[in-house]
């Protein structure tokens, strides 16, 4: 009998779910929009939501996961958890102005869509910047793509080290 999710190590899961990075897919936006539909039906009207990520960024590798950006209200972050996990969400991380959900894992490993969905505070959206940096800048887009290339194979089952090792790039190009 295989394990429930909730019940697997981080390495275990880390080993399920390794680093993936894939060409750009023209399906990863169209599959946003879905959920974007999906989402805005259940949500509070006032809730803004983005695509984020590299999938967010045509012609650079990717993981094959959707990141999703939802900009609330804190007093909604409740009405909102509800909402989300009553949807097939995975709670992931929860923060006082940060929570973290996804949908698309499985026992059996990633399903053929995946979103990993970041709900923050509004204004709280650097990922915005990011993604809009990378989508005007390609020679920025290109020194990212080479970066995550080189940590792939390193942190493949150690998701954690992975994100860590972009987190100086990425804060140098929030500075300029």
């Amino acid at each position: 009998m295989k394990k429930k999710l909730s019940e697997m190590s981080l390495e275990e899961l880390w080993r399920l779910f390794p680093i993936q990075l894939r060409p750009h897919n023209p399906c990863w936006n169209q599959w946003y929009q879905e959920e974007f539909e999906r989402l805005k039906k259940t949500l509070p009207e006032s809730v803004r939501i983005h695509h984020i990520g590299s999938t967010a960024v045509p012609d650079i590798l990717a993981k094959p996961i959707i990141d999703i950006l939802i900009e609330a209200a804190i007093t909604d972050f409740n009405r909102i958890d509800s909402i989300l996990l009553r949807s097939g969400y995975l709670c992931m991380n929860t923060e006082e102005k940060r929570r973290d959900f996804n949908k698309g894992y499985t026992e059996d490993g990633f399903a053929d869509r995946v979103f990993h969905l970041h709900l923050r505070e509004f204004g709280d959206h650097d990922e915005i910047f990011f993604r809009d940096l990378l989508r005007a800048r390609p020679d920025i887009a290109a020194q990212y793509e080479v970066l995550k290339i080189s940590l792939w194979k390193q942190f493949e089952f150690n998701r954690d080290a992975y994100t860590a090792g972009k987190r100086d790039f990425i804060r140098k190009q929030s500075d300029k």
